[in-house]
């Protein structure tokens, strides 16, 4: 079956979720475009968009109709040649509107699993519950009038467990996306033992057509993204608990480190602010999935525990927006800590000015990350900058060499045990898709 006839018939599954969402505007595109080569006009290409929730699915094809309209403003020229026999499509904006037709005339919204049983291809984006994924993998498996491939986009689970309890028979494929889908660069393939060839094969033009950074990623819980970033953040949470006497309090330690991993580690949020944006209910059960395959390890945070049972989830709404975890946000930027022991936030403003004098002064070069990040001078801005802060002996300095040499312990843990194939993987997986300025594996800060 050629790369067009398998795409004739796709199913994303959780595809109002916020991954889902992502991986459906991107193959609704693919698939359009298509449907709209000469040589491919007689075919029909269904994606169907299945989720549980009829709401969600509503604001769902908004969404769709919104994104597509902008791809298309990008890509006005191709269009023209999509639509070159259409003697009525002269103008961009009637080019343009036929085009979001076309697309959103591909997308099958329904509620219904029975949808995936005519799908060549079922992309997953569901709830990170391994027997939630196999219930339905077999489902689905079990009712198809054809051969399925599964693509999960699972961050954490092993791909060899799903595919040997749902019985694939090497129809799987880990293909996970980073968040945001249809603007992340990079995605994570993870072959199961029996994954097939073709099956792979598929995933990198899938990828290849996407434009996507393909990094392969050995099947081991947690893979390279998880593996590096569950580890970095339980270290982040461990450090505030030591350095809490010492900052006049935990929260004031929380905000220190935060501070600290953004600031002088040049990163596009603190520690705890990006755990906040995977979910504090998310990490902690990824850390579940994975502590269990892990030897002399203990990858489980009690302090997670402690969070959730309070009510406090992270995560984003709907929206996009952020939703209040070890930070509580307004506007999307963090003005309060939350205090495990009095159960309430506490304003920043009312103990920043102390911990900041406490940290002391950044090196005098140092940018924010988004002026380094993606500048063509950002190895020798960071070379400067690291340079001056090796000869620091500041409270943020201390604490900004210590995280960085963890960091780059996990970097080589991850290759030496054999789930990253190679320093260079490591360091494209944590500056591609977590947007850091340079991977973990480094020699800047001694």
């Amino acid at each position: 079956m050629k790369y067009e006839e398998r795409l004739q018939n796709v199913t994303v599954l959780g595809a109002a979720g916020k991954m889902g969402s992502g991986i459906l505007l991107l193959t609704a595109v693919e698939m359009a475009d298509l449907s709209l080569q000469t040589e491919n006009r007689d075919k029909t290409f269904v994606l169907n968009a299945v989720d549980v929730s009829d709401e969600a699915l509503h604001g769902l094809m908004g969404y769709l109709r919104t994104q597509v309209r902008k791809i298309a403003e990008k890509k006005t020229m191709l269009l023209r040649s999509f639509y070159a026999d259409r003697a009525d499509l002269i103008e961009n904006f009637d080019i343009i509107d036929e085009y979001i037709f076309d697309v959103m005339n591909i997308v099958r919204p329904v509620n219904a699993m029975e949808a995936a049983y005519n799908s060549h291809v079922i992309f997953e984006a569901i709830k990170e519950d391994p027997a939630l994924k196999v219930k339905i993998f077999k489902q689905i498996k079990e009712n198809s009038n054809v051969e399925p491939w599964f693509f999960t986009n699972t961050s954490s689970i092993p791909i060899t467990e799903l595919d040997e309890q749902a019985e694939l028979n090497g129809n799987v494929v880990g293909f996970h996306f980073y968040n945001p889908p249809a603007i992340q660069k990079l995605v994570e393939l993870i072959r199961a033992d029996k994954t097939k060839d073709e099956v792979n094969d598929f995933a990198l033009a899938y990828a290849k057509r996407l434009r996507k950074i393909i990094v392969p990623s050995n099947d081991i819980a947690g893979f390279i993204g998880n593996g590096h970033f569950m580890r970095d953040a339980l270290h982040g949470m461990q450090e505030a608990e030591k350095m809490a006497a010492d900052f006049g309090g935990y929260v004031n330690s929380v905000y220190a480190i935060n501070k600290v991993t953004q600031d002088m580690l040049v990163r596009p949020m603190g520690i705890f602010q990006l755990i906040d944006y995977v979910g504090v209910e998310v990490c902690s059960y990824i850390m579940s999935v994975m502590n269990p395959k892990l030897d002399n390890e203990d990858l489980h945070s009690t302090l997670l525990d402690t969070m959730i049972s309070q009510g406090i989830t992270g995560g984003q709404y709907s929206s996009g927006a952020q939703k209040d975890g070890f930070l509580k946000y307004e506007k999307g930027r963090p003005v309060a800590i939350w205090d495990v022991n009095t159960k309430a936030y506490v304003n920043i403003s009312d103990f920043a000015s102390a911990v900041d004098t406490k940290l002391g002064a950044a090196p005098s070069s140092m940018k924010p990350w988004k002026a380094i990040n993606f500048s063509k001078k950002k190895a020798a801005t960071l070379e400067t900058i690291f340079s001056e802060m090796n000869g620091m002996d500041t409270k943020g300095a201390q604490i900004a060499k210590a995280y960085n040499m963890r960091s780059n312990e996990i970097g080589r843990l991850l290759v030496d045990s054999n789930v990253a194939a190679n320093d260079d993987d490591v360091n494209t997986v944590m500056a591609t898709g977590f947007f850091h300025a340079y991977g973990p594996i480094n020699n800047f800060l001694k």
